[in-house]
């Protein structure tokens, strides 16, 4: 019998109980939707009818969670603008570079210490470098953060390790798959993707005056299908050239910020991104099961998160410094972006398919997760933990000397 529908609607009740907790508990909600997914999938019990295991609907969740994140860095977009990304860019470049190169060293060091083959060293490094789009998004726009001066750093960030993420895969797919990668193919990947965002950036800021024509539509259903069409044709297209579809999705947002009709998309996208959003949490969760986590890769990842906590920190501070933020902006930078997801979980499942060690994946799981729940803490209580840094290294008083 098919019960996907009764299915949905149990995934759904356990996404509103999660969240209603966090609110009384006073919580970020990622973490308590993150956990109730993983409270249930193939391990669970079935209760008659009620099967948490939700193997029917397991696929058609998984989808409407990449359609949440999808929805979350759409939004995120809308919030900034193409104009503020183009005066930041040097110093997005710059930050970008800092970020991936501390983050992405200190995981191969990581990874040689722990005993690890190269390929492996070269999995975890992967693993540990590449932040989660969907939970910075998610963080920012709870926080109400999507103004503030370092929020063009993190993004630009964001975008940035797209590139990387395109290049890396590249590399890491023809070591683990093939035995062997092209440098042709891979700076290819690496131009096609960064050429790719700079020309729908540079087209949709030109384009912004027909854009405003075209758009003004007076019925709201003919409104929202136009908007849907353009944001899931372009983000669908993104990832058929390795330009992740969050990404994609966030290019549309930033160019549609720029018309006059930003507002009226914001009002119509709210709630599709709040329930999807959800979803994708959720969904996240169900691919991680906590009967798997357990021995060495418990205490690999504690150590992963430790070196990940203090390289991303000093990378934020760092990046901020070189587009000249604050000390306090730029510490929300690193908090901000500490998060690790989805991204980590496809570099781990990579290394599987390799056939590397099997301690991989469940070392990503419990990584990750530790993270997603760490991330939007740390973030919400960046101005405590910026006030503990600065009097521990006296970043107060040398100011006022100065």
């Amino acid at each position: 019998m098919d019960y996907i529908v009764f299915e949905i609607g149990i995934a759904v009740l356990l996404v509103a109980l999660a969240g209603l907790l966090a609110s009384k508990l006073r919580f970020s909600v990622v973490p308590f939707y993150i956990l109730a997914g993983m409270a249930v999938g193939p391990h669970a019990p079935v209760f008659g009818i009620v099967d948490f295991r939700f193997i029917q609907s397991a696929e058609l969740i998984e989808f409407m969670g990449k359609i949440g994140v999808i929805f979350l860095l759409f939004y995120l977009g809308l919030e900034f603008s193409v104009g503020r990304l183009v005066k930041a860019g040097r110093s997005i470049a710059l930050g970008g570079t800092i970020y991936i190169g501390i983050n992405f060293t200190l995981g191969l060091l990581y990874g040689l210490l722990t005993g690890f083959d190269l390929k492996e060293i070269l999995v975890i490094a992967g693993i540990t470098t590449i932040s989660s789009s969907a939970i910075v998004a998610k963080v920012l726009v709870d926080l109400k953060r999507t103004a503030n001066p370092e929020t063009e750093m993190i993004l630009g960030i964001i975008m940035f390790e797209d590139v990387f993420l395109a290049v890396y895969l590249s590399v890491l797919s023809g070591l683990l798959l093939s035995g062997a990668t092209s440098v042709g193919g891979i700076l290819l990947s690496a131009a096609i993707a960064l050429g790719y965002m700079l020309l729908i950036l540079i087209i949709g800021r030109k384009a912004v005056p027909l854009l405003n024509r075209v758009l003004n539509i007076q019925s709201n259903e003919i409104f929202m299908c136009v908007i849907f069409a353009a944001l899931f044709l372009i983000a669908g297209f993104s990832e058929t050239i390795h330009v992740a579809e969050a990404i994609g999705a966030l290019l549309v947002g930033l160019v549609l910020a720029e018309t006059s009709h930003m507002h009226r998309i914001e009002k119509i996208i709210l709630p599709f991104r709040d329930f999807f959003g959800a979803l994708f949490f959720f969904s996240f969760g169900l691919t991680i099961d906590p009967l798997s986590l357990g021995g060495n890769a418990v205490w690999l990842a504690i150590g992963a998160v430790i070196i990940t906590m203090i390289g991303n920190y000093s990378a934020g501070m760092l990046a901020g410094k070189t587009a000249n933020l604050s000390p306090q902006a730029s510490s929300n930078v690193g908090l901000t972006i500490m998060s690790r997801g989805e991204f980590s979980i496809i570099v781990a499942n990579l290394g599987a398919a390799g056939a590397l060690s099997g301690i991989l994946q469940p070392f990503a799981a419990i990584y990750v997760l530790i993270l997603a729940i760490l991330g939007p803490l740390l973030t919400k209580e960046s101005k405590f933990i910026y006030k503990g840094v600065a009097r521990v290294f006296r970043w107060n008083k040398q100011t006022n000397k100065s």
